[in-house]
């Protein structure tokens, strides 16, 4: 029996690689410096998880134009200026398992070309000429830049809420992916019902990848993972493993936990340590339940829409959100 990757694949090859054509034919920069950093970012690797969804969300709005895979690359064009400058602020050494931008063409390159990507993106969304649309795109970027500054915010303090951690994910990757949801239910004249339900669905699966992707920070090794395994942890971000672990764990353990996250340069032994105190103390179960809970919520608002094929593919990619390898 194939696997749920494989079933998927399947089903929505020809929209990724419709999709990629779009991402090369709308890159239009003049300048090769910016081209290069652009292509650098966008063509090393990457799900193309939100334009995707924004596809498939038309789709089950009975969409029948011509112009969604144009629309559906705004939504990998914000991604990966997000990126472009997120690497930056982290001191990030390695992007999809290869050197970030700005280790190769520079600091000021890679912010230039990420406000060049994201400038691209709400050119695109204009095209529609629908004020909806760039409404939608212009508030998911003000929300991801907060979300940013937030999570910068956050560096290093140990005493993070899941409630802060929430508002982060909510504005970064949630934001997102709802955006991408709801636009393709605005580009099919979907009636508001359907908008809102679909913007609901990619609130959830929003939530349940960022919870699966910070628990694979503690799971993965870096060749799936894209990244340094505990490369939050050195960038001093908690994530909801830690944050629930420390709120469980006694005093002599949170203790020792403390000292492990707050050495940048931690000895593979103490991450092993640590990832042993997070799953004695639940935090990788609790995150696992709630990212769970969040993937069931997400299939919970399909239930109103007409059985079909592209319905049954956004109940899949729900439940990719908790199986995949990054």
């Amino acid at each position: 029996m194939s696997s749920l990757k494989e079933r998927l694949l399947a089903r929505v090859t020809n929209d990724l690689e419709a999709i990629e054509a779009a991402l090369q034919d709308n890159l239009t920069p003049y300048l090769d410096l910016v081209s290069k950093t652009a292509r650098h970012i966008l063509f090393s690797g990457g799900k193309r998880l939100r334009p995707l969804l924004m596809v498939i969300s038309a789709r089950v709005c009975n969409y029948s134009g011509k112009n969604d895979k144009q629309f559906a690359v705004i939504f990998e064009y914000l991604h990966a200026a997000t990126l472009l400058h997120d690497d930056l602020i982290d001191g990030a050494p390695v992007r999809r398992g290869k050197p970030v931008a700005h280790s190769i063409f520079g600091n000021s390159t890679a912010v230039l070309v990420g406000d060049f990507l994201l400038a691209r993106a709400l050119s695109i969304a204009a095209i529609a000429e629908n004020a909806r649309i760039i409404d939608t795109i212009a508030k998911v970027t003000e929300d991801m830049s907060q979300g940013e500054i937030q999570q910068m915010m956050n560096k290093g303090r140990m005493d993070i809420t899941e409630k802060e951690y929430m508002q982060v994910i909510e504005n970064k990757t949630a934001g997102l992916i709802k955006a991408a949801c709801r636009i393709g239910a605005l580009i099919a004249d979907a009636p508001d019902k359907d908008i809102e339900r679909l913007s609901a669905y990619g609130y959830y699966v929003g939530i349940a990848f960022q919870m699966t992707d910070d628990l694979l920070d503690y799971l993965a090794d870096t060749w799936d993972l894209g990244k340094e395994v505990g490369a939050d942890l050195k960038e001093g971000k908690l994530t909801l493993p830690v944050i629930y672990a420390l709120k469980q764990a006694d005093t002599a353990e949170r203790n020792r936990m403390i000292e492990i996250i707050s050495e940048s340069d931690f000895s593979v032994a103490d991450f092993q340590l640590l990832v042993d105190l997070l799953q004695s103390y639940g935090g990788l179960s609790y995150t696992r339940d709630r990212a769970d809970e969040y993937v069931r919520m997400a299939k919970e608002e399909l239930a109103g829409f007409e059985p079909s094929e592209a319905l049954e593919t956004l109940e899949m990619i729900a439940d990719y959100a908790l199986l995949r390898k990054i």
